[in-house]
């Protein structure tokens, strides 16, 4: 809060000290409860949510992972949300780009008993892929297996960039960052 309480009272209680320092003290304290009142609002959105974290995955009945960063544990949570009800093609790319952070195809091979999950809005391998397995594994039909498709940065892509071998030079990329560079 950045005003005072004291700019709300008239201004003749501005002559006094006590009054000053009381209210400067009051707008302290207001100021604090206005920001916890913030944060517990904040708790009841999965992708705002901090220490209520534990109480969604509580809900979802995922195992709580601290040592986890906060943005990989809501997507375990939002995907876990997205994925509740009948399984459909619609609901895994919901639940794959919750991981990904980007579009997800889901590639159906109904003869085989199979389908492939495809990255297509982000490069890469999503960094906690192993619970986007698990949580697959947990909504598929049993009869059905699944693998991933990555999507990485092509030799036409680069191209298209119009780099010069110099000015990748100065990206200073690894191999491994080239591949899912986009400037």
């Amino acid at each position: 809060m950045e005003d005072s309480l004291l700019e709300y009272l008239p201004s003749d209680y501005h002559e006094f000290e006590e009054m000053v320092e009381l209210q400067n003290a009051l707008s302290i304290e207001v100021a604090a409860i206005i920001q916890a009142e913030k944060e517990a609002i904040d708790q009841r959105f999965i992708d705002k949510a901090t220490w209520g974290l534990d109480l969604w995955e509580q809900q979802y009945g995922i195992k709580t992972n601290k040592s986890k960063p906060l943005e990989q544990r809501r997507a375990v949570v939002m995907a876990k949300k997205r994925g509740t009800g009948t399984v459909t093609k619609e609901m895994l790319q919901n639940v794959a780009a919750a991981f990904s952070g980007g579009e997800a195809q889901i590639i159906e091979y109904a003869s085989e008993y199979r389908f492939v999950v495809h990255f297509v809005g982000t490069l890469g391998t999503p960094p906690n892929i192993e619970d986007l397995t698990g949580i697959i594994e947990d909504l598929k039909p049993a009869h059905l297996a699944f693998e991933y498709k990555y999507t990485y940065l092509t030799w036409d892509e680069l191209d298209s960039y119009n780099f010069t071998w110099d000015e990748l030079d100065q990206l200073n990329l690894t191999w491994n960052e080239l591949e899912v560079y986009r400037p």
